[in-house]
C-alpha cells in the first residue's frame, strides 16, 4: 500500500479549508494559519486521522466487518462509487434516504421488491396492460437508483466511511443512535466531535476525496489479500480532471489545423458565389432586356408605315 505523504496532500489541495467566519470553534485546533481570509488546515493532524481510520478498518475487515461508503455530493458520487467497487463494499451515492440504518428493515422489502422486478420472467408482469407494465418499470428504474450500492447488504454495516460530515448530517445522526462508529473527511467548517475517527481535510477537492478514500480502499484490499490497482485508477481519474502540457499542446495543435482547413474552404466557396451571382445578374440585368425593347418598337413602326395612305391623312 502505498503511504501518503505531506506533499501528496498540497499536490491535492486537502489543506483548504473553507472562509475562516464559517470555521466550527471546535475545528480550530486544526487549522495552522489563515491566508486570503481562508482556513489552512495542518496536515500533521491530516496524517493523524488518516492512520487512526486505516488502522480502525483494517481491525473491522479482519473480523468480517462490513463498510459502508456515503458521498452523495456531486464531486465525491464518482470516487465513491470506484473505490468501494474496487474493494468490494457497499455504497450510497445518491440521496439518502430517512431510515436506512434505523429503520433497515423497511429498506430491506424496498430492495427485495425490487429484486422480484428485476427478475425475469416474473409474475409481476403477467396479465397487465401497457400503463401497469410502464409504472412497473419505473418504480424499478427508481428503486435501482436508490438501492444499486446496497443491494446484497443483508445486515446493517459495522462502520461508515464519509465525505462531508457536514453534507452527510443525516446519515451520521443515524449511526450514531445505532452506536455505528464513523470514519469522516471534515472540513473546517464542520465540528469534527461529531465522529468518531476525523479526517480535517478539504471535502470539497475532488483529489483529495480521490487520495484519502483510495487510501482507506487500499487498506481493506491489504487485508483481504487482493492486489490494488489504485495507482493506475489514480492517474486516470487526474489525467481526466487536468489535462497535462503534452494534450494542452496537442489541442492548439489540433485547433491551428482547423482554423486553416475553415479559411481554405471560406477562400475555396468564396468566389463559387460570386460567379453564381453575376450569371444571375447578367440574365437579370436591364441591358439584356434593351434588344426585346428595340424590337418591339421597330415592329410597330413597321406595322404604322404599312398603313394606307387613307388613314394616314
Amino acid at each position: 500500500m502505498h503511504k501518503i505523504t505531506k506533499e501528496d496532500l498540497l499536490n491535492s489541495g486537502a489543506h483548504f479549508g473553507h472562509v475562516s467566519s464559517k470555521t466550527d470553534p471546535n475545528f480550530k485546533d486544526y487549522v495552522i494559519s489563515q491566508k486570503n481570509g481562508i482556513d489552512i488546515i495542518n496536515l500533521d493532524h491530516t496524517l493523524e486521522g488518516l492512520e487512526k481510520a486505516v488502522k480502525f478498518i483494517t481491525s473491522t475487515v479482519e473480523n468480517n466487518g462490513e463498510i459502508l461508503f456515503v458521498g452523495t455530493k456531486k464531486h465525491a458520487k464518482d470516487v465513491i462509487q470506484q473505490e468501494a467497487d474496487r474493494c468490494g463494499m457497499f455504497y450510497i451515492v445518491e440521496r439518502w434516504l430517512g431510515g436506512t440504518l434505523t429503520n433497515f428493515s423497511t429498506i430491506k422489502k424496498s430492495i427485495k421488491r425490487l429484486k422480484m422486478l428485476e427478475k425475469e420472467g416474473s409474475k409481476l408482469y403477467e396479465n397487465l396492460t401497457k400503463k401497469e407494465t410502464q409504472m412497473l418499470n419505473r418504480e424499478r428504474v427508481k428503486l435501482a437508483d436508490q438501492h444499486r450500492g446496497i443491494k446484497d447488504m443483508r445486515r446493517l454495516p459495522n462502520a461508515l466511511i464519509v465525505v462531508d460530515a457536514q453534507y452527510e448530517d443525516t446519515a451520521i445522526r443515524e449511526a450514531k443512535r445505532l452506536d455505528i462508529p464513523v470514519i469522516a473527511i471534515v472540513d473546517s467548517n464542520t465540528d469534527p466531535n461529531k465522529v468518531d475517527v476525523a479526517i480535517p481535510a478539504n471535502d470539497d477537492s475532488i483529489r483529495a476525496i480521490q487520495l484519502i478514500v483510495g487510501s482507506l480502499a487500499d487498506a481493506i484490499n491489504e487485508v483481504k489479500g487482493i492486489d490494488s490497482d489504485k495507482d493506475n485508477n489514480n492517474s486516470e481519474i487526474l489525467s481526466e480532471k487536468t489535462p497535462t502540457k503534452k494534450s494542452e499542446k496537442d489541442s492548439k495543435v489540433k485547433a491551428e489545423i482547423l482554423t486553416q482547413v475553415i479559411e481554405e474552404k471560406t477562400v475555396e466557396t468564396k468566389p463559387k458565389k460570386t460567379t453564381k451571382n453575376t450569371k444571375e445578374k447578367v440574365k437579370t440585368s436591364p441591358v439584356a432586356k434593351k434588344p426585346k425593347e428595340k424590337a418591339v418598337k421597330e415592329t410597330i413602326n413597321e406595322k404604322g408605315s404599312n398603313k394606307p395612305d387613307s388613314e394616314a391623312k
